[in-house]
Order: structure tokens, then C-alpha cells, then sequence
């Protein structure tokens, strides 16, 4: 039994078609331009770098932007346009396996405390509330450094401090939806618990959950650099956007460009996610898409 909701969402979906570009907003589709820039140099990074993005040349270190590096070198002679392209696969990665990771884990404990309700919802949410009660990056740089400094635990800890928004915003959803009329005809036709969770409830929640997830994956890539900056995430020679600017800021007032290109790429990558964010908004609610 399909539910109204989902029927409402593919009428909704098939007027955007049928009507005005998804993305009106010039800014909403330069957003996607750009992420499709930054997912092609990470999926093709040996191509599009021009040089080994760890290989040293102590003859050409701290060389300005030029013909032959675009972008500068650091201060071991890497050429930081290369390093800027596999920084984009790093960071992508961090976002893709932070979402993938708090979005599942979180909508899951939002799902079952929703529907569940009673001393479940309790239990659950109270845990949840611990986790949202502490700053992000903060709970994020204590976690990173009880497990000690990587990558993998960076993301790790990323994840862990991110799951609770999930489950705070897929139980509000449940909650919404769970006394609605299609939910009480499937349960009168016998349906379990298991399938009405998973094919009349979780896909009426989708929509909130896949805009959080946007702005989630620029909140990643930041969060990532931030713990990469003070040393708790990636470490070097890794060329991560933000080891780059770490290695950088000793050298900011006499080679500026070892940081600024790297905090530009920060800038445009999660600034283009969070615009990506609106557009899924204004997408599935159409009252709130602005004129352009």
C-alpha cells in the first residue's frame, strides 16, 4: 500500500519537472557545478594532477604560482595544485563516510524510538541529548584524541558526534506520521513492524533527512580540517586541505599562498554543499523556494 505522502512527493516531484528547473537559483546550480568539479578531480586525481601530489623538489620550494606550478609549491618544493586535487578525493571521502555512518546510525535509533515510544523513546533520547550537549568540534577533538591522531579516527569521531541530529530529526518525523491513516490501515491489514517502518514511514521522512545530510557534508569537510589543523586528524605528508594550511601558517606573511588556496577550496566546498542544502530545501517545499 503506497502512502499519500509518497504519492504527494512524486505529484510534487513530477510539477518541478514538468514546470521550472529544480535549481533556478543561479547560486543553486553553480553549487552543483562546483561539487561536480570537485567529485570529478577526485575520481580522476592521477589524471587531472600534474605532478605526484607527495613528491619533493627542494630546488623549487616556495615558489610563487607560475606557468609551471599554477598554484605555487610548498615548503618542501610539492606542487600545491596537485595536492589541492587529491585533497578533494580525501575530503569527499571524509563527507561521503560521515554521512553514510551518523545518517544510518542516527535515523535507525530515530526510527525505533518513534515508533517504539514509551521507556525506549525515554532511554534513547536521553542518550541522544548527551551528545548533543556538548559543542561538536569539541567532543569531536576529545574523541579524535582518546583514540589518537588519524584520519580514520578523525572520521570516527566526526561520525559520533553527528549521528544525534539524525535521530532527533527521524524521530520527530515518526512521531508526525505514525498515527496517520495510512500507518493504521497497514497495521489493519496485518503489516509488521519491520515493514511498516521500512516502506510507509522511513521513506516520509526521507526529505528532511537528505537536506541534513547536504549541510552535514560540508560540516564534515570542515570539522575534518579543523581536527587535521590542530593535528588530531590527518597527518603529514597527507595532503588534506587542512594540513595544508597547518604546514602553511608559518609562512603566511611571506607566502600566503600555501594557506589561501587550501582555505579557498574549505570555502567553496562547503559553502557549494550548503547551497546544495537550499536547493534540496526549496525542492521538496516548494512555499519556501525563493524567487529568482
Amino acid at each position: 500500500m503506497a502512502s499519500p505522502a509518497v504519492g504527494a512527493l512524486r505529484l510534487r516531484g513530477a510539477g518541478l519537472r514538468a514546470g521550472a528547473p529544480v535549481f533556478a537559483n543561479p547560486l543553486n546550480a553553480a553549487a552543483l557545478a562546483l561539487i561536480g568539479a570537485f567529485a570529478i578531480c577526485a575520481v580522476l586525481a592521477p589524471i587531472v594532477a600534474p605532478y605526484d601530489p607527495l613528491a619533493q623538489a627542494l630546488g623549487s620550494r616556495l615558489e610563487p604560482p607560475s606557468p609551471e606550478h599554477w598554484l605555487g609549491t610548498d615548503q618542501l618544493g610539492r606542487d600545491i595544485a596537485s595536492r589541492l586535487v587529491y585533497g578533494a578525493r580525501i575530503s569527499l571521502v571524509i563527507g561521503i563516510v560521515v554521512v553514510a555512518l551518523a545518517g544510518v546510525f542516527g535515523t535507525l535509533v530515530g526510527l525505533v524510538a518513534g515508533y517504539a515510544g514509551g521507556l525506549v523513546d525515554e532511554t534513547l533520547m536521553r542518550v541522544t541529548e548527551v551528545f548533543l550537549a556538548f559543542p561538536p568540534l569539541i567532543l569531536a577533538m576529545a574523541i579524535a584524541g582518546a583514540l589518537g591522531p588519524s584520519l580514520t579516527n578523525a572520521i570516527i569521531a566526526i561520525a559520533a558526534v553527528t549521528w544525534a541530529i539524525y535521530a532527533r530529526l527521524t524521530r520527530g518525523q515518526i512521531l508526525s506520521l505514525r498515527r496517520r491513516e495510512f500507518v493504521e490501515a497497514a497495521r489493519a491489514i496485518g503489516a509488521s513492524r519491520a515493514r511498516i517502518l521500512a516502506r510507509h514511514l522511513l521513506p516520509n521522512a526521507l526529505a528532511p533527512l537528505l537536506i541534513q545530510a547536504s549541510f552535514d557534508m560540508g560540516s564534515a569537510i570542515i570539522s575534518a580540517a579543523g581536527l587535521s589543523f590542530i593535528g588530531f586528524g590527518a597527518q603529514p605528508p597527507t595532503p588534506e586541505w587542512g594540513v595544508m594550511i597547518s604546514e602553511g601558517r608559518n609562512f603566511i606573511s611571506t607566502q600566503p599562498w600555501l594557506s589561501l588556496f587550501p582555505g579557498l577550496a574549505i570555502l567553496f566546498a562547503v559553502g557549494s554543499f550548503n547551497l546544495l542544502g537550499d536547493g534540496l530545501r526549496d525542492l521538496f517545499d516548494p512555499r519556501l523556494r525563493r524567487s529568482v
